[in-house]
Parts: structure tokens; sequence; C-alpha cells
């Protein structure tokens, strides 16, 4: 007697229940392994952007009396020594973005494809050596090499080249030295990422065409190079604008940083609520510049990340 056909078990219902449970996994796994980016994204920086721009909406109108208004930011517009110093900041973020560059192309150019395997690890242990130690100290470092009794200073005066103490601190090429140094890694690791995907025959041919080293290093290396030299520059520059103890220790009262003023405004003035617009506005500002460079440079933020 033959079995009723709705008795006989269906062969791909296993098949669609193994298949469901290996979608539950994949998503539990991609939760959690997304769960600590998330948190950290938004508790360390969506929500203490939130409570900056809420603050920075706040106008004091009495003792713990507050009104929403932009006040603050009125205030910002007709002060020029503000906006001055956020220009300030602004330009000399760009100029230290170039000049490391500048700096930093031809080192990730060739750790990525003229230094051995050997070499190239000692020339990333190089590159890595300043971030081993703080800001602070790295600050100090300069400050005992450039001040009036420091190592330089001694130097030009055993040398014969200065007649006594040089002061080589307190300007904007100190700054700009110190900054760089800083940032200079930020700047070669997208550049090395990025140029060790390309293959070295794309160079022989261009070579091979009749181009020197000028043409293909414009029409070749630097083209494919661009998402990394576009990711390493905005990396360079909002950690530049950011910076604030390098400008601060090495051009004192000359430096004029835009951090300096945001500081000011919650420290030693107790105004959180200048302070909070002085921080959206340099957020708003630098993104703004990045925006700005993206266009100029035909690049998008999607296609950077994609392809490092």
């Amino acid at each position: 007697m033959s079995a009723p056909v709705d008795a006989i078990p269906s062969v791909g219902a296993p098949v669609k229940a193994g298949a469901q449970r290996k979608r539950d996994a994949d998503r539990l796994a991609l939760i959690l392994l997304l769960t600590p980016f998330l948190l950290w994204i938004v508790l360390l920086i969506v929500l203490p952007h939130l409570g900056i721009g809420y603050l920075s909406l706040r106008e004091k109108v009495g003792p713990r009396v507050y009104e929403f208004s932009f006040a603050n930011y009125l205030e910002f517009l007709n002060e020029p020594i503000y906006w001055n110093t956020l220009l300030r900041t602004a330009w000399m973020s760009i100029l230290v973005t170039a000049l490391t560059l500048l700096i930093g192309f031809p080192i990730a150019y060739y750790i990525a494809k003229i230094a051995g395997r050997r070499s190239r690890a000692a020339l990333f242990l190089l590159c890595l050596v300043p971030l081993w130690v703080s800001d602070l100290v790295r600050a100090f470092g300069w400050i005992m090499l450039l001040r009036e009794t420091g190592i330089f200073s001694a130097v030009l005066q055993w040398s014969g080249l200065a007649a006594g103490p040089v002061e080589m601190l307190y300007n904007d090429v100190t700054v700009i030295v110190g900054l760089i140094y800083t940032v200079v890694l930020f700047m070669v690791v997208p550049i090395v990422s990025t140029l060790d995907g390309m293959d070295n025959s794309l160079i022989e041919a261009g070579y091979n065409l009749g181009g020197g080293r000028l043409t293909v290093l414009r029409r070749i290396v630097i083209p494919y190079a661009m998402p990394g030299i576009v990711a390493g520059c905005i990396i360079v520059f909002m950690l530049t604008a950011g910076s604030y103890l390098t400008p601060i220790l090495l051009g004192g009262k000359n430096s004029m940083w835009f951090t300096e003023q945001i500081y000011n405004q919650f420290i030693t003035r107790y105004n959180w609520e200048g302070g909070s617009t002085f921080g959206i506005l340099l957020l708003v500002f630098t993104s703004l510049v990045v925006w700005l460079g993206l266009r100029l440079s035909g690049q998008n933020l999607a296609n950077t990340v994609a392809k490092r």
C-alpha cells in the first residue's frame, strides 16, 4: 500500500531551512561586527556633535536663562579677528597639506615601487617613529632644537654662521615644519596602499611608448594614485586644521590658530555656547574646503574609499 503524497518529505525543505539558517548566521555575524563600530560612531561622534550644535544655538539672557537663537553665529560674523583666524588656519592647513604631499609622494612611490621588501619595512618603521610619542613630546622636542639655547643655535654659533643665540621658534615656518613632521605618515600610507595595486607593466609600457619620467609620472602614476592622494590630503588637512598643541607651542602668541580660539572660549572665558559655535564653524568650514577639493580634483569620497 503506497503512502499518501502529503506524507512524503520534501527534498527542498531541508535545503531551504539550511539556507535560512546560513542567512541568519551571516546576519548575526554582520550585526556583531558592526555593533562596536556603530556604538563608537554614535556615542563618540554623533551625540557629541549634536550636543555641541545644541549649545551653539543657546543664548544666555539671564542667570541660568537661555533662549534659542543664532546670536552666537552673528557675533562671530561681526568680529573680524575670528574670521581672520579661521581663514588663516585654513590657508596654513592647505599649505601644510600641499608641502606634505610634495614630501610624502616621492617617499610613498619609493616604498611601493622601488624599495625591496626588507627596505620597505624599515622605511615604514622610520615613518612610524613620530607616532611613538605624543604630540606634546614631539612639540617639546622641536623646542629643544630650535630655541635660543637649543642645538641648532649652538651649531650655528660654533660654526661661525651666527654671532649670538638664534631664536627659531614662534614663527609660521616653525609651525609648518612641526605640523608636517606630525602628519606626513598619514599622507604616505594611503598613497602606498594605492600604488601597491598598480601593475609595473603600466609604467614599463609608458617608457616603451617613448614617454619620459615626467610624462609617465604625470600621465600614468599620478592618475592611478589619485584616490590615495585625495584620501591623504583629506586626512592631513583635517588633522592640521584641528591641531592645537603644535601651533600653540611652536607658534607662541603669533600662532593665531582657530583651535586656540575654541580653547579660550571653553576654558578661559567659560563660554561653552561660544566655544560650541566655533567648533561647529570649524567643522563646517573644513568640510566645505574638502568638498571643494574633491570637486576640483574630479574625485568623490565614495570612489576614493572604494579604490583604496
